[in-house]
């Protein structure tokens, strides 16, 4: 986990980092008197072994500070007006995210996004701006949806479909006007992700 504050799918795998962040809670429990000396062994034990997140939980469930995955929010917001709106990156997703932009592009890379939710719902609110929608490795989306008003719309090399497939899906709604709809996968040369 990237920080306390971000939060990570049950079935996300730990780094050694995360790990010894639950275990210093399980320190802070023996020192405080929650957890005896052999309950601290058992669970050490077992958050050491665990490989995700939700393996790890049990072992810190009774104790004070925030589950180890967080769940994510239910919904958020972003907007902008005569400015890009850009994201990219680790930053998290909720399950509906409304997008309001005005005389401004936007662009959201959700490759290496933080997201606990399977379908990701987005409603889109653009005037005079493209949106670009740039979606993980094995992701489908539905546009079907979106109010296109003086708007081309573009889905390129992404599974178009009304129903989630194996990977994550994206629900596309709401209305873009005086500007482009594409939808896509992150080009790649070597390091450089785009």
């Amino acid at each position: 986990m990237s920080g306390d504050l971000i939060p990570q799918p049950p079935e996300a795998r730990m780094s050694d980092a995360d790990r010894e962040r639950v275990a210093i809670r399980l320190r802070t429990a023996v020192s405080e008197g929650r957890l005896t000396m052999e309950e601290f062994e058992q669970r050490l034990s077992g958050v050491l072994g665990a490989r995700t997140f939700g393996e790890a939980e049990p072992f810190v469930a009774d104790l004070p500070g925030s589950p180890v995955a967080a769940p994510a929010p239910e919904s958020g917001e972003l907007r902008s007006t005569a400015a890009a709106l850009k994201r990219r990156g680790q930053w998290v997703v909720p399950r509906l995210l409304r997008v309001s932009a005005k005389a401004g592009a936007v662009k959201l890379d959700f490759t290496d996004a933080v997201m606990a939710h399977r379908v990701v719902e987005i409603e889109l609110d653009v005037w005079a701006g493209s949106t670009t929608l740039i979606l993980p490795p094995g992701a489908s989306v539905d546009i079907d949806n979106v109010e296109l008003i003086a708007s081309p719309s573009k889905v390129r090399g992404v599974t178009s479909s009304p129903f989630p497939g194996d990977g994550r899906h994206f629900v596309v709604h709401g209305k873009q006007r005086a500007g482009r709809l594409l939808v896509r996968h992150q080009h790649r040369f070597w390091r450089w992700g785009w």
